[in-house]
């Protein structure tokens, strides 16, 4: 069955079972690497995407519930040379360690500031509440969501 996706606003006419979870098609047919399959089962966050502006855990979303659907995944924020505010918040706070959930915690946060720009503490600890990190780095992934979250946020430009 041919289904096609909106993602990061391009359509994709996408061959597959309508069942087949969503992660699967970025990874594999696709080539969108950000989001990570992490548990498989929707627990640790590694794969979260933003669907009609929520976080969505797209290992256990199938397909067939995100046609006509606006999908954006990490590779929607930004580029390597033109990072978006949350990837260029995330650099500039370090957050990163492995990594591996660095790309679902950036969608997450990202789908938090949609809705609310100024986010307490508690509001960026519940929008994370299903994201998991195991390198301990919890405190600069909130300090680069805040970051990300002033207006004086802007894209960095790489240079060279």
């Amino acid at each position: 069955m041919t289904i096609t996706l909106t993602i990061n606003g391009k359509d994709h006419d996408v061959e597959a079972d309508p069942d087949t979870p969503l992660l699967y098609v970025l990874r594999n047919d696709l080539a969108l690497n950000a989001a990570k399959f992490g548990c498989g089962l929707g627990q640790c966050g590694a794969c979260t995407v933003i669907v009609d502006e929520q976080p969505v855990l797209s290992c256990v979303t199938p397909i067939t519930l995100l046609q006509g659907k606006a999908i954006m995944t990490v590779e929607g924020l930004g580029t390597i040379d033109n990072p978006g505010r949350m990837q260029a918040a995330f650099i500039e706070e370090q957050a990163a360690q492995c990594g591996y959930c660095i790309a679902g915690m950036m969608m997450a946060g990202e789908a938090l500031l949609r809705r609310n720009p100024d986010p307490s503490d508690d509001d960026i600890r519940a929008a994370l509440r299903t994201n998991l990190c195991r390198c301990g780095t919890h405190m600069r992934i909130m300090a680069a969501i805040r970051r990300a979250a002033r207006p004086q946020s802007q894209p960095m430009k790489r240079t060279g």
